[in-house]
C-alpha cells in the first residue's frame, strides 16, 4: 500500500510557466524592475515554485501575513505557521507598486520568476519576531539574523516560475516534491520516515534515526536543509559529505539522502510544525520530531518538549504522521546509545556539547570514539582544521605616513619566512591602483574601497591563507 502523504491543502502546487506563456513572460521581464534575491529569498522562492510550500501560490499579502503571525493560519483557515513574504528596500518597493510586476533574479543574473505585486507594507520586525520566535531578544540567533538580514518593506503577490535555480552541488540528492514522490514509487517504498536536519549527524543522531526507522518499519529519508546560509558548525558541502559517511551506517537499500533548499529560521516550535508541512508536501509518510527541534544551539529559548507539544496539538490537521522521539544518550556501562528514558538508573551518560566539540576541533584535540564514526569527524576536520592551520586577517589602518604599510610589509615578510601558508598583502595604494582604479574619494567610493578590501581578505581567509590589509583610514 502506498502511504505517501497528500499535499497540504490537497493539491501539489506547480507554478512554472510552460509553452507560449513562458516565452511571453521571458520577453516581458526585461521591462520590469529587477530584484536580486539573497540565498534565503531564493530558497523560499524555489519551494514556492515547486510546491514545497503548497498550498501557497506566492508571497503572502498583508491580511494572510498577519493571520499567520497571530493565528498560524492563512486567511482561508488553513494551517501555516511561518510567514512567507518578499522583503525589499523602500526604494524598490516604490518602483514595484508602480509597475505591479517585477522580475526576480538569482545572484548570477538568472531570471527565476515574475511576481505580480498585490500588496506592500512596512515590516514590523519586532512584532514579527515576538510571534514567530516568541521573543524579540537579539541574543536569540534566529531573531538576530531575522532583524539584521531583512529589508524594511514586505511585498505580497503571486509568482510565476521561469527557470528553476541552478543548483550544481550534490545534484544527485535533489528532487522537487513531485520528483521525490516518483522516486518513492520507483523504489516501491510504501512508508517513509523523514529526519529533517541542518547539522551534522553524529553517533546520537544515527542511533536515534536507526531506532525510529526500525520501530516504524519505514524507509528512512535524511532530509538536509541546504543553501540557506545556516550558521552552523561547518559549511553545506562539508555537511553533505558527512551525511554521505553517515549513510554508510544504515543497512543498504533502506535509506536515502535528500537535499532541500530550505533556509532555517531557528524558530523552534513554529518551525517544527512548518517542517512537518513541508515534508508532507514532499510525500513523506512520517516525520521525526525530537526535543528542541529547530531550536538555536545553546540557550534555553524553548521548553524541552515545546516543539513536540505544538506539533502534536495540530497533528489532526496534517496528513503526515508525527513520530516523537526521546533524547538519545551514550551509556558508558553499555557502550551504546539509548533513549534517555531507557537508560538504566544510575548509569553514566557520556556527553560532548557542541561548544566542547568546537573547542576540540579548534585545538586539534581528540574526539572520543563513542561520539561519532571517525569518518564523519574526518570530514569535519577537513573544513575546520585547528586554529593554527586556519586562515586569518590582520588589518592595519591609519593616516597617510603613520607607518601602517611599513608594519604590514614587515609582518608579511616574517610570515613568508616561515613558509607555512600563503600570505597576501592588500596595501591601500596597491588596491587603489589594481582593484579600485575607477573609484574617486567621495564617502560612497571610500566605503566601497574598504568593502572590496574586506571581501578579498575574507576570501583569502576562507581559503586558509593570511590576508594583511593596510588601507588609509577613510575619514580620520
Amino acid at each position: 500500500m502506498n502511504s505517501q502523504s497528500a499535499p497540504h491543502g490537497g493539491q501539489l502546487i506547480d507554478l512554472y510557466l510552460k509553452g507560449d506563456a513562458l516565452s511571453q513572460a521571458k520577453a516581458s521581464a526585461a521591462n520590469y524592475p529587477a530584484w536580486t534575491l539573497n540565498n534565503r529569498q531564493l530558497c523560499d522562492l524555489e519551494l514556492l515554485l515547486n510546491g514545497g510550500f503548497s498550498p501557497l501560490r506566492g508571497y503572502l499579502n498583508k491580511p494572510d501575513h498577519d493571520s499567520v503571525l497571530t493565528q498560524m493560519r492563512l486567511g482561508n483557515g488553513l494551517l501555516w505557521p511561518i510567514p512567507i513574504s518578499l522583503d525589499v528596500t523602500a526604494e524598490f518597493a516604490d518602483k514595484a507598486t508602480l509597475t505591479r510586476e517585477i522580475a526576480l533574479y538569482d545572484q548570477e543574473g538568472l531570471l527565476i520568476a515574475i511576481m505580480q505585486v498585490e500588496d506592500s507594507w512596512a515590516a514590523d520586525l519586532h512584532n514579527e519576531a515576538i510571534h514567530c520566535f516568541g521573543t524579540a531578544d537579539a541574543s536569540h540567533p534566529g531573531v538576530d539574523r531575522f532583524i539584521n538580514d531583512h529589508n524594511p518593506v514586505h511585498l505580497g503577490g503571486s509568482v510565476q516560475g521561469i527557470t528553476p535555480p541552478a543548483r550544481y552541488a550534490f545534484a544527485r540528492y535533489r528532487h522537487t516534491p513531485a520528483q521525490l514522490r516518483q522516486e518513492f514509487n520507483r523504489r516501491s517504498w510504501s512508508k517513509t520516515l523523514a529526519f529533517h536536519t541542518s547539522s551534522p549527524m553524529f553517533g546520537a543522531q544515527i542511533a536515534l534515526t536507526s531506532r525510529a526507522a526500525r520501530e516504524q518499519q519505514a524507509n528512512l529519508v535524511i532530509q538536509a536543509a541546504v543553501d540557506g546560509d545556516y550558521p552552523g558548525l561547518v559549511d553545506d558541502f562539508t555537511r553533505m559529505r558527512s551525511y554521505e559517511e553517515a549513510m554508510r551506517q544504515f543497512p543498504e537499500q533502506t535509506s536515502m539522502l535528500e537535499a532541500t533548499p530550505l533556509a532555517p529560521r531557528l524558530a523552534g516550535p513554529r518551525e517544527a510544525l512548518w517542517h512537518a508541512i513541508i515534508r508532507q508536501n514532499f510525500g513523506l509518510s512520517q516525520i521525526i520530531i525530537g526535543k528542541d527541534h529547530a531550536s538555536p544551539e545553546g540557550g534555553d529559548w524553548y521548553g524541552s518538549t515545546e516543539a513536540q507539544s505544538l506539533v502534536q496539538q495540530y497533528a489532526n490537521e496534517l496528513e503526515i504522521e508525527i513520530v516523537l522521539v526521546e533524547a538519545t544518550v551514550h551509556v558508558q556501562e553499555r557502550a551504546e546509545y539509548l533513549p534517555l528514558n531507557e537508560a538504566p538508573a544510575g548509569s553514566t551518560h557520556n556527553h560532548l556539547s557542541m561548544e566542547e566539540l568546537r573547542r576540540r576541533l579548534d585545538r586539534g584535540l581528540e574526539i572520543p570514539d563513542w561520539f561519532s564514526p571517525p569518518e564523519i569527524i574526518e570530514e569535519i576536520r577537513k573544513a575546520r582544521p585547528p586554529r593554527y592551520q586556519q586562515g586569518f586577517t590582520v588589518f592595519f589602518t591609519g593616516l597617510s605616513g603613520s607607518g601602517k604599510s611599513t608594519l604590514a610589509n614587515a609582518l608579511m615578510n616574517k610570515l613568508r619566512e616561515q613558509g607555512e601558508r600563503s600570505v597576501s598583502l592588500l596595501d591601500g595604494d596597491i588596491v587603489r591602483h589594481n582593484l579600485s582604479s575607477e573609484l574617486g574619494f567621495s564617502k560612497a567610493h571610500r566605503d566601497l574601497n574598504i568593502l572590496r578590501i574586506g571581501f578579498v581578505a575574507g576570501e583569502i581567509t576562507r581559503a586558509g591563507g593570511i590576508a594583511i590589509c593596510a588601507p588609509i583610514a577613510p575619514y580620520r
